[in-house]
């Protein structure tokens, strides 16, 4: 996930790593989610205030988090820490 940098946006750090990154685990932990690690580079550099970096065991992990009834709650979540839209990036499965 990126979240784009704008010159307006917000983005609570503290939130993302205390609470959504946690949640993030708890929820989509048990469905093949190895790691979930935030980034957090100069919005200069690549144009986002945010990266979360989700490992999956594999592409099927991956499709069954996205596709999962839980994830709504995941996704309800970014509310409270940015009002970025988040950016979903998918890449090489493990």
């Amino acid at each position: 996930m990126t979240y784009p940098a704008s010159s307006d946006a917000k983005f609570d750090r503290d939130y993302y790593t205390a609470h959504h990154i946690p949640l993030v685990n708890r929820i989509w932990g048990p469905l093949g989610l190895i790691s979930a690690t935030a980034f957090f580079p100069s919005p200069t550099d690549n144009g986002n205030l945010a990266i979360c970096e989700c490992v999956f065991t594999g592409e099927s992990a991956l499709k069954a988090a996205l596709d999962s009834p839980d994830t709504p709650v995941v996704m309800d979540d970014v509310k409270n820490f940015t009002a970025i839209e988040p950016v979903i990036l998918k890449g090489v499965a493990l």
